[in-house]
């Protein structure tokens, strides 16, 4: 049975921190989504996390630090490579933004998938960094959903898809971002965007005058969730459709996920209708909820509204393409 320690209860953290450094798994709140923590340094609890999740071996993990230094710790890398991973720190940790450099010799193989590299972050929200402190290690984190399902934003998630399968959530609210960290490389002192996320890479590049590369193909295996379908909503045949497609279908009976201004011209409808904000990150933050939600729509299929290509977009528009298997 899976425990449910609320983050506000006298001596929930400790009794989370327990469970970690006995070997345990604990779902925990950071401000992109819910992970499903681990001792990052223990092969054991790290393969623990793998089965609950029936996540693919080769699909590499994130590190969970309280503090820089910590991070340092966790890499064997040149000093060009570490300077340019200082610079990032200072300009965003702590923060939702994973940084990858090869791995000392202490993180076990199963973290990094097999690579001889590891992405490592520091959490902006306080309650994770509490967590890891008392836990007096470094946590691996993957987000804390079975494998292929959407990214939890709440305790609520985590249960409805990992509930039996793990030791104890850590139920600290909804998540502020509700989305995944942005994740760079710095192998080789040329820093490349892997995935996307509330971060952008036009942001690093502004706020640090550092330059970013194109990433190819085969750097992209560095990172989680670049390899395999993600985010699909459970029993949804999804698909992407244009705004001319969505208003053919939609008086038809299966749900449809949009943005707000794409919905209200067309008025309502008798099927699921998620209509979310129309900024990307207002979207992006509500995007996991609304595909949970939408699985107990009883609707048998599902279109998810083609985001527009701005780059401003490309965060959510990477999930939605994964979400119906288009990526």
């Amino acid at each position: 049975m899976t425990q449910h320690l609320l983050a506000s209860g006298a001596g929930s953290i400790d009794r989370a921190a327990d469970i970690l450094r006995a070997g345990g798994l604990v779902a925990f709140p950071t401000e992109t989504v819910y992970g499903l923590g681990a001792d990052g340094l223990s092969e054991t609890a790290v393969t623990r996390i793998f089965r609950a999740k029936a996540r693919p071996a080769d699909n590499p993990l994130i590190l969970h630090v309280a503090a820089p230094e910590a991070a340092l710790e966790l890499w064997r890398a040149g000093s060009e490579e570490l300077s340019l991973a200082r610079q990032l720190m200072a300009a965003f940790w702590p923060g939702p933004l994973s940084l990858v450099l090869p791995k000392a010799a202490a993180v076990p193989a199963v973290v990094a998938g097999g690579l001889d590299t590891v992405a490592v972050r520091m959490p902006d929200l306080e309650l994770a960094r509490t967590l890891i402190g008392r836990a007096g290690r470094p946590l691996a984190a993957p987000s804390a959903n079975r494998a292929g399902r959407p990214s939890p934003t709440t305790a609520a998630h985590v249960l409805r898809t990992l509930g039996g399968r793990i030791d104890a959530v850590l139920d600290g609210g909804s998540t502020q971002l509700g989305l995944e960290s942005t994740v760079v490389d710095l192998c080789g002192g040329v820093p490349r965007v892997l995935r996307e996320g509330s971060i952008s890479g036009a942001v690093l590049a502004e706020r640090t005058g550092i330059p970013l590369a194109p990433s190819t193909a085969q750097d992209q295996v560095r990172s989680p969730g670049t390899r395999y379908r993600h985010y699909a909503p459970a029993d949804l045949a999804t698909r992407l459709a244009t705004p001319a497609e969505l208003a053919s279908a939609w008086h038809q009976p299966l749900a449809i996920l949009c943005r707000a201004a794409t919905a209200q011209p067309l008025g309502e409808r008798v099927a699921a209708l998620e209509a979310l904000p129309d900024d990307p990150a207002g979207f992006a933050r509500e995007l996991y909820a609304a595909l949970y939600r939408l699985e107990d729509s009883g609707c048998t299929a599902l279109l998810i509204e083609r985001l527009p290509e701005e780059p401003a977009w490309q965060a959510a528009r990477d999930r939605t393409r994964r979400a119906a298997g288009a990526a």
